[in-house]
């Protein structure tokens, strides 16, 4: 909003208005910008880590109510700043809440979700995101119209209000029987838990595996130090390298910066937020409820290698227009600003149903009791490092590769792509207290496996 930059960017807003010989990709290469841009995600991965312990040690729970009640400071001093820095440390507050949140609550899912159905549940989590995006970017719209230049702080502090939903709900929720065995040892009331979200009063399998699941976690002082053993090598190397793809797919050029990219377009303001909101929001909702049917139907595989392809297909061809048809000055044609919209679309679509919603399924179902809170701290945080050095070097490398950025990130995918086919073993239908056993049953993640000691067979 030009207000907002007037405010706090005012390099960026005279590139922006005034300055003509400042080229299309690069009016909006700002370190300051970046820098609040992505404070976000650097707080959210140091939260992420101290995370790990308080989910281990106080459960799922508590580490929520951690998140909620960051996200209600961080909006309350964005929406009453009055300097950078008071912008930037509500920044900070609201990624503590990231860090935090994206720790506890896919594993909260995960574990209270019967295994027939934990990939739906667990997409309802990628499901919410998306409807908080589109609520978001339309709350945005309409606050841009606000006369008197102070819609941008109505826009920062309705943060507020899915904050207090998180918090006040918290408060409500019941703790993992999981978590329950692990923190107190009470198999009574893990099984009367059990048996409410199950529905069912036979659970006695169930409950036996989470008791044998507990004992050798009990066993684990350091779950950090326990994760890089090689059994374990190949939860620890998805945990990695998924977020890490999902990162650099190029979704941040939609996510992060679709206004400034449908500015560069020569779109204006007003138009360049609601569509924004359209092709980040709407989209990412509609798509990911299809993904929640799908995924314990198709499986998680078939979603991330049709995902990809639709991704790449989209991002070469947005490239070859940008290349061919936008210089450094001057903009489109109305026809072919309207294709790459569509492209765009195309491509929001394909992540929407795939990589945005299955990077949190997969690695929070995948580890054994004992590390499953290390491991989804590491996915947490190998995603905000990378949605941060993305948010850091993104606008420059708009200005400097032009149009070539979607080449960049095209190739990756095409990289991401493969590996996820040859290497990633199915898991739907799996219970989550059994799936050491695909490993052991991959062609190559069997040889890592296959070779463990007794503590490893149990």
């Amino acid at each position: 909003m030009d207000p907002f930059l007037k405010k706090f960017f005012p390099g960026v807003y005279i590139k922006m208005r005034e300055d003509t010989k400042v080229s299309n990709y690069c009016k909006f290469d700002s370190q300051l910008l970046t820098t609040f841009t992505s404070s976000l995600y650097i707080a959210g991965l140091i939260a992420s880590l101290f995370a790990s312990s308080v989910t281990r040690a106080f459960g799922r729970k508590a580490s929520i109510l951690v998140g909620g009640t960051a996200f209600l400071a961080g909006s309350a001093l964005g929406g009453a700043a009055f300097n950078i820095y008071m912008l930037i440390f509500g920044r900070v507050l609201l990624g503590v809440g990231i860090g935090f949140a994206n720790q506890s609550v896919p594993l909260y899912l995960s574990e209270m979700a019967p295994p027939r159905h934990r990939g739906a549940f667990n997409l309802g989590f990628h499901e919410c995101i998306a409807i908080g995006v589109l609520s978001a970017n339309l709350l945005n719209y309409g606050t841009q119209k606000i006369k008197g230049g102070w819609g941008w702080r109505v826009s920062l502090a309705m943060a507020a209000a899915p904050a207090s939903i998180l918090t006040v709900g918290a408060l409500f929720i019941p703790e993992t029987p999981n978590s329950i065995i692990q923190r107190s040892n009470d198999h009574q009331r893990a099984r009367r838990m059990l048996q409410r979200v199950r529905g069912t009063a036979d659970v006695e399998a169930e409950l036996n595996d989470l008791i044998k699941a507990s004992s050798i976690s009990k066993t684990v002082d350091h779950p950090f130090k326990k994760i890089i053993q090689r059994k374990y090598r190949p939860q620890l190397l998805m945990a990695i390298l998924i977020p890490f793809f999902q990162q650099v797919t190029g979704i941040n050029i939609i996510g992060l910066y679709a206004p400034v990219l449908l500015r560069t377009l020569k779109l204006g303001e007003s138009a360049s937020l609601l569509l924004s909101a359209v092709v980040t929001g709407g989209i990412g909702t509609v798509l990911t409820i299809i993904s929640m049917i799908l995924v314990d139907k198709l499986g998680r595989k078939i979603l991330f290698l049709v995902g990809g392809i639709q991704m790449l297909v989209s991002q070469v061809i947005i490239g070859s227009i940008m290349a061919a048809e936008l210089g450094d000055h001057g903009g489109f044609s109305e026809g072919y600003a309207y294709l790459i919209l569509v492209l765009l679309c195309v491509y929001s679509a394909g992540f929407s149903y795939s990589w945005g919603p299955l990077t949190w399924l997969v690695p929070s179902e995948i580890f054994p009791l004992e590390i499953r809170s290390a491991g989804q701290s590491i996915t947490v945080a190998v995603s905000l490092v990378f949605i941060f050095f993305t948010a850091q070097t993104f606008l420059a490398m708009l200005c400097h590769f032009k149009a070539g950025s979607f080449f960049f990130f095209g190739g990756l995918v095409m990289v991401m792509t493969t590996f996820m086919h040859l290497f990633l073993p199915e898991t739907k239908n799996v219970p989550i207290e059994e799936m050491d056993k695909i490993w052991r049953q991959h062609w190559f993640w069997k040889k890592y496996v296959g070779d463990v000691d007794e503590e490893g067979k149990m």
